[in-house]
C-alpha cells in the first residue's frame, strides 16, 4: 500500500511530475542572466563610445589649433577615431568671429547629436550622446604640420 503525501501524489509519480522543472528554471534564469550579461557588455561599449568622443573633440582641438582655419584633415581625423562619427556632427569654432589666421583667440571643437543603439535583448535603446566640447588657444594655425593634410 502507497502513502499518499498530504500534497499529493509520493515516490516517483512525484518524480514524474516534477521531471521538466529543472529545465523550465534554468531556462529562465539563463535567459534573464543571459540579458544582464549582454546589458552589461552593452553599457560597457556606450561608455568606450564617450571616452572616444572626449579623446576625439581633444584630437580635432589640438590639429585646430595648429593647422588652416576649417581644414578638412581635422574632421577627417575625428571621423577616423570614432566610426559613429560624421562631419556633420563635428563643429568647429574659432573666437572671435571671423577671425584670420593671425588674429584668432582660440578654437573650440565640438561634437553633438552622437546617438548609440544598444544590442540588449528584448531592451532596445537608443542613447543620445551628450554633447562634448574642448577649446584651446590658438598657436600658430599653418599647414606645416604633417598631420593637417
Amino acid at each position: 500500500m502507497s502513502v499518499r503525501h498530504r500534497y499529493g501524489a509520493s515516490g516517483p509519480a512525484r518524480r514524474i511530475r516534477q521531471r521538466g522543472a529543472a529545465a523550465v528554471e534554468f531556462a529562465l534564469v539563463t535567459s534573464l542572466l543571459f540579458t544582464l550579461l549582454f546589458g552589461i557588455m552593452e553599457m560597457s561599449r556606450v561608455l568606450f563610445y564617450w571616452n572616444t568622443a572626449t579623446e576625439a573633440t581633444r584630437l580635432g582641438a589640438r590639429l585646430a589649433v595648429v593647422c588652416n582655419k576649417d581644414a578638412a584633415a581635422i574632421k577627417s581625423r575625428m571621423a577616423d577615431m570614432l566610426g559613429i562619427l560624421s562631419s556633420g556632427n563635428i563643429d568647429i569654432a574659432y573666437l572671435p568671429s571671423g577671425c584670420d589666421i593671425n588674429s584668432c583667440r582660440s578654437v573650440t571643437v565640438s561634437i553633438t547629436g552622437l546617438n548609440v543603439s544598444t544590442f540588449i535583448p528584448f531592451i532596445p535603446l537608443n542613447l543620445d550622446m551628450p554633447s562634448f566640447s574642448t577649446t584651446l588657444p590658438r598657436e600658430s594655425m599653418d599647414s606645416v604640420n604633417p598631420d593637417c593634410s
